[in-house]
Protein backbone atom coordinates (compact mmCIF):
# COMPACT_ATOMS: atom_id res chain seq x y z
CA UNK A 1 0.00 0.00 0.00
CA UNK A 2 0.86 3.92 -0.82
CA UNK A 3 2.27 5.61 2.21
CA UNK A 4 1.73 9.13 3.01
CA UNK A 5 2.80 11.72 4.49
CA UNK A 6 -0.17 12.77 7.40
CA UNK A 7 0.34 16.17 8.92
CA UNK A 8 -2.62 15.90 11.17
CA UNK A 9 -6.03 14.48 10.93
CA UNK A 10 -9.01 16.47 12.36
CA UNK A 11 -11.81 13.46 13.92
CA UNK A 12 -14.87 16.18 13.15
CA UNK A 13 -14.84 19.51 11.10
CA UNK A 14 -17.78 21.21 9.81
CA UNK A 15 -16.02 23.50 7.04
CA UNK A 16 -13.87 20.81 5.09
CA UNK A 17 -17.13 19.82 3.02
CA UNK A 18 -20.88 19.64 3.80
CA UNK A 19 -22.20 17.66 7.18
CA UNK A 20 -19.28 16.44 9.75
CA UNK A 21 -16.59 15.18 8.20
CA UNK A 22 -12.88 14.02 9.53
CA UNK A 23 -10.30 15.68 7.82
CA UNK A 24 -6.58 14.39 6.51
CA UNK A 25 -4.19 16.60 5.98
CA UNK A 26 -1.16 15.64 4.35
CA UNK A 27 2.26 17.50 4.21
CA UNK A 28 3.84 18.87 1.32
CA UNK A 29 2.48 21.65 -1.16
CA UNK A 30 3.49 22.69 -4.49
CA UNK A 31 3.14 26.66 -4.06
CA UNK A 32 4.07 28.99 -1.94
CA UNK A 33 0.73 31.43 -1.11
CA UNK A 34 1.71 35.06 0.38
CA UNK A 35 -1.18 34.77 2.65
CA UNK A 36 -0.60 31.04 3.60
CA UNK A 37 -1.86 30.59 7.18
CA UNK A 38 -0.16 27.27 7.87
CA UNK A 39 3.32 27.30 5.91
CA UNK A 40 4.58 24.42 7.91
CA UNK A 41 2.74 22.01 5.59
CA UNK A 42 4.81 23.06 2.67
CA UNK A 43 8.15 21.36 3.00
CA UNK A 44 9.53 17.88 4.03
CA UNK A 45 11.85 18.21 7.26
CA UNK A 46 15.06 18.50 5.76
CA UNK A 47 16.24 17.24 9.06
CA UNK A 48 18.28 20.11 10.48
CA UNK A 49 17.78 19.78 13.86
CA UNK A 50 17.09 22.73 14.65
CA UNK A 51 14.07 22.51 16.00
CA UNK A 52 15.61 19.86 18.96
CA UNK A 53 17.26 22.22 21.23
CA UNK A 54 13.88 24.23 21.24
CA UNK A 55 11.26 21.23 22.36
CA UNK A 56 10.62 21.21 25.97
CA UNK A 57 9.37 18.39 26.33
CA UNK A 58 11.55 15.72 24.92
CA UNK A 59 9.60 15.04 22.48
CA UNK A 60 11.70 15.85 19.19
CA UNK A 61 14.63 13.60 18.76
CA UNK A 62 17.56 12.65 16.58
CA UNK A 63 17.14 9.39 15.01
CA UNK A 64 20.73 6.70 15.17
CA UNK A 65 20.14 7.39 11.20
CA UNK A 66 20.21 11.00 11.57
CA UNK A 67 16.64 11.14 10.81
CA UNK A 68 14.71 13.94 12.90
CA UNK A 69 12.03 12.19 14.47
CA UNK A 70 8.74 13.02 16.53
CA UNK A 71 7.04 11.17 19.80
CA UNK A 72 3.49 11.94 19.80
CA UNK A 73 2.91 10.63 23.40
CA UNK A 74 5.12 13.19 24.87
CA UNK A 75 4.69 16.05 22.56
CA UNK A 76 1.96 19.30 24.54
CA UNK A 77 1.80 20.86 21.36
CA UNK A 78 3.43 24.01 22.13
CA UNK A 79 4.32 24.01 18.49
CA UNK A 80 7.79 25.55 19.43
CA UNK A 81 9.20 23.67 17.06
CA UNK A 82 6.83 24.95 13.92
CA UNK A 83 8.01 28.29 15.28
CA UNK A 84 11.78 27.55 15.25
CA UNK A 85 11.88 25.91 11.96
CA UNK A 86 12.96 28.26 8.71
CA UNK A 87 11.68 25.36 6.26
CA UNK A 88 8.48 25.91 6.30
CA UNK A 89 8.16 22.18 7.93
CA UNK A 90 7.64 20.11 10.51
CA UNK A 91 9.11 17.37 12.69
CA UNK A 92 5.50 17.04 13.29
CA UNK A 93 4.02 13.91 10.88
CA UNK A 94 3.28 10.46 10.67
CA UNK A 95 4.35 8.22 8.00
CA UNK A 96 1.01 6.45 7.36
CA UNK A 97 -1.02 3.56 4.70
CA UNK A 98 -4.31 4.05 3.10
CA UNK A 99 -5.71 1.29 5.64
CA UNK A 100 -4.14 2.79 8.48
CA UNK A 101 -5.62 5.98 8.30
CA UNK A 102 -8.67 4.31 7.42
CA UNK A 103 -8.70 3.05 10.73
CA UNK A 104 -8.45 5.68 12.66
CA UNK A 105 -11.29 7.37 10.43
CA UNK A 106 -13.45 4.20 11.31
CA UNK A 107 -13.23 5.59 15.21
CA UNK A 108 -15.76 8.38 13.88
CA UNK A 109 -17.85 6.49 11.40
CA UNK A 110 -20.70 6.70 13.19
CA UNK A 111 -20.60 10.53 13.63
CA UNK A 112 -19.51 11.39 9.90
CA UNK A 113 -21.04 11.80 6.29
CA UNK A 114 -17.72 11.57 5.25
CA UNK A 115 -13.51 12.38 4.83
CA UNK A 116 -12.08 15.55 3.07
CA UNK A 117 -8.32 15.28 2.26
CA UNK A 118 -6.93 18.08 2.01
CA UNK A 119 -2.82 19.44 2.50
CA UNK A 120 -0.48 21.16 2.38
CA UNK A 121 -1.29 20.03 -1.47
CA UNK A 122 -2.88 16.89 -0.85
CA UNK A 123 -3.01 16.02 -5.21
CA UNK A 124 1.01 15.81 -5.18
CA UNK A 125 -0.21 12.07 -3.20
CA UNK A 126 -2.60 11.30 -5.70
CA UNK A 127 -2.20 7.55 -5.23
CA UNK A 128 -2.14 7.19 -1.59
CA UNK A 129 -5.79 9.44 -1.84
CA UNK A 130 -6.73 7.00 -4.36
CA UNK A 131 -6.32 4.00 -2.11
CA UNK A 132 -7.93 5.90 0.80
CA UNK A 133 -10.80 6.50 -0.89
CA UNK A 134 -11.50 3.57 -2.28
CA UNK A 135 -11.27 1.67 1.62
CA UNK A 136 -13.62 4.67 2.69
CA UNK A 137 -16.14 4.33 -0.44
CA UNK A 138 -16.79 0.60 0.93
CA UNK A 139 -17.51 2.16 4.69
CA UNK A 140 -20.26 4.25 2.96
CA UNK A 141 -18.62 7.79 3.41
CA UNK A 142 -18.30 10.48 1.10
CA UNK A 143 -14.88 10.95 -0.39
CA UNK A 144 -14.08 15.10 -0.71
CA UNK A 145 -11.32 16.50 -2.23
CA UNK A 146 -9.72 19.94 -1.10
CA UNK A 147 -6.65 21.63 -3.71
CA UNK A 148 -5.21 24.43 -4.99
CA UNK A 149 -5.79 22.86 -8.33
CA UNK A 150 -2.39 23.17 -9.98
CA UNK A 151 -2.29 19.32 -10.34
CA UNK A 152 -4.39 17.92 -12.87
CA UNK A 153 -7.17 15.68 -11.97
CA UNK A 154 -8.90 15.10 -15.46
CA UNK A 155 -6.75 12.74 -16.64
CA UNK A 156 -6.83 10.57 -12.77
CA UNK A 157 -9.38 8.38 -13.99
CA UNK A 158 -9.32 5.76 -10.97
CA UNK A 159 -8.93 8.56 -8.16
CA UNK A 160 -12.48 10.17 -9.94
CA UNK A 161 -14.37 7.34 -9.87
CA UNK A 162 -14.02 7.31 -6.05
CA UNK A 163 -14.17 10.86 -5.44
CA UNK A 164 -17.66 12.44 -4.93
CA UNK A 165 -16.79 16.31 -4.56
CA UNK A 166 -13.60 18.72 -5.34
CA UNK A 167 -12.93 21.70 -3.46
CA UNK A 168 -11.11 23.95 -5.56
CA UNK A 169 -8.82 27.65 -4.47
CA UNK A 170 -8.84 29.85 -7.47
CA UNK A 171 -6.66 32.78 -5.50
CA UNK A 172 -6.56 34.76 -9.08
CA UNK A 173 -8.19 34.75 -12.52
CA UNK A 174 -5.63 36.50 -13.87
CA UNK A 175 -2.21 34.14 -14.04
CA UNK A 176 0.11 37.10 -13.42
CA UNK A 177 -1.59 37.75 -10.31
CA UNK A 178 -1.51 33.88 -9.43
CA UNK A 179 2.33 33.79 -10.26
CA UNK A 180 2.69 36.77 -7.92
CA UNK A 181 0.54 35.49 -5.16
CA UNK A 182 1.80 31.75 -5.15
CA UNK A 183 4.71 31.71 -7.47
CA UNK A 184 2.69 29.39 -10.30
CA UNK A 185 0.35 30.34 -12.88
CA UNK A 186 -3.23 28.78 -13.15
CA UNK A 187 -3.90 27.17 -16.14
CA UNK A 188 -3.96 23.55 -14.61
CA UNK A 189 -6.54 25.48 -12.10
CA UNK A 190 -8.96 26.86 -14.84
CA UNK A 191 -8.97 23.24 -16.47
CA UNK A 192 -9.56 21.29 -13.60
CA UNK A 193 -12.34 23.57 -12.88
CA UNK A 194 -13.70 23.17 -16.46
CA UNK A 195 -13.42 19.90 -16.74
CA UNK A 196 -14.27 18.65 -13.68
CA UNK A 197 -17.22 20.82 -13.58
CA UNK A 198 -18.79 19.43 -16.70
CA UNK A 199 -19.17 15.85 -14.97
CA UNK A 200 -20.04 16.97 -11.89
CA UNK A 201 -16.82 16.76 -9.56
CA UNK A 202 -17.45 20.19 -7.54
CA UNK A 203 -18.50 20.94 -4.40
CA UNK A 204 -17.24 24.66 -4.27
CA UNK A 205 -14.80 26.85 -5.38
CA UNK A 206 -12.79 29.44 -3.38
CA UNK A 207 -11.47 33.18 -3.66
CA UNK A 208 -9.33 34.60 -0.75
CA UNK A 209 -10.00 38.55 -1.08
CA UNK A 210 -7.17 40.14 -0.44
CA UNK A 211 -6.91 44.46 -0.89
CA UNK A 212 -4.18 45.88 -2.01
CA UNK A 213 -2.49 43.24 -3.96
CA UNK A 214 -4.77 41.73 -5.83
CA UNK A 215 -7.91 42.65 -8.52
CA UNK A 216 -10.20 40.81 -6.99
CA UNK A 217 -13.31 42.41 -8.27
CA UNK A 218 -11.88 41.50 -11.17
CA UNK A 219 -10.89 37.69 -9.95
CA UNK A 220 -14.88 37.48 -8.93
CA UNK A 221 -16.83 38.91 -11.81
CA UNK A 222 -14.03 36.17 -14.09
CA UNK A 223 -14.49 33.27 -12.03
CA UNK A 224 -18.28 33.87 -11.10
CA UNK A 225 -19.24 33.54 -14.87
CA UNK A 226 -16.95 30.65 -15.48
CA UNK A 227 -18.71 29.23 -12.71
CA UNK A 228 -22.43 29.52 -13.64
CA UNK A 229 -21.67 28.69 -17.44
CA UNK A 230 -20.48 25.74 -15.81
CA UNK A 231 -22.99 25.02 -13.48
CA UNK A 232 -24.77 27.61 -11.18
CA UNK A 233 -25.07 25.14 -8.35
CA UNK A 234 -21.33 25.01 -7.48
CA UNK A 235 -20.51 26.78 -4.35
CA UNK A 236 -18.83 29.97 -4.71
CA UNK A 237 -16.85 30.78 -1.43
CA UNK A 238 -15.69 34.75 -0.89
CA UNK A 239 -13.07 34.49 1.86
CA UNK A 240 -12.38 37.39 3.93
CA UNK A 241 -8.35 37.94 4.12
CA UNK A 242 -7.67 37.81 7.60
CA UNK A 243 -3.79 39.17 8.78
CA UNK A 244 -3.82 37.14 12.16
CA UNK A 245 -1.05 34.16 11.83
CA UNK A 246 -0.06 35.12 8.44
CA UNK A 247 3.51 36.13 7.20
CA UNK A 248 5.12 39.45 8.46
CA UNK A 249 5.33 40.38 4.83
CA UNK A 250 1.35 41.00 4.98
CA UNK A 251 0.45 42.06 8.48
CA UNK A 252 0.16 45.66 7.44
CA UNK A 253 -2.50 44.51 5.09
CA UNK A 254 -6.04 44.86 6.66
CA UNK A 255 -9.10 42.82 6.27
CA UNK A 256 -11.77 43.79 3.77
CA UNK A 257 -14.56 45.82 4.65
CA UNK A 258 -18.03 43.67 5.07
CA UNK A 259 -19.69 46.21 2.43
CA UNK A 260 -17.17 45.30 -0.16
CA UNK A 261 -17.55 41.54 0.17
CA UNK A 262 -21.28 42.04 -0.11
CA UNK A 263 -20.24 44.35 -3.38
CA UNK A 264 -18.27 41.30 -4.55
CA UNK A 265 -20.92 38.90 -3.70
CA UNK A 266 -23.25 40.80 -5.65
CA UNK A 267 -21.11 40.89 -8.97
CA UNK A 268 -21.06 37.03 -8.47
CA UNK A 269 -24.69 36.73 -7.85
CA UNK A 270 -25.78 38.76 -11.27
CA UNK A 271 -23.44 36.61 -13.23
CA UNK A 272 -25.69 33.46 -12.14
CA UNK A 273 -24.15 32.15 -9.25
CA UNK A 274 -26.98 30.87 -7.16
CA UNK A 275 -24.90 29.76 -4.09
CA UNK A 276 -22.64 32.29 -2.94
CA UNK A 277 -21.49 32.48 0.40
CA UNK A 278 -18.81 34.74 2.46
CA UNK A 279 -16.64 33.83 5.19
Amino acid sequence: MKTAIVNKIIPFSSVDGPGNRTAIFLQGCNINCLYCHNPETINVCNNCGKCIAHCHSGAVSRAESGKVIWDEKKCTDCDECIRICKNNSTPKVKFMTAEEVALEINKYRPFIQGITVSGGECTLQSEFITELFSITKKMGLTNFIDTNGTVALWNKKELLEVTDKVMFDLKAYDINEHVKLTGEGNENVLENIVRLGEVDKIFEVRTVIVPEILNNSETVEKTSKLIAGINDAIRYKLIKYRKYGVRKDLKGIESPLDSYMEYLKEIATQNGCKDVVIV
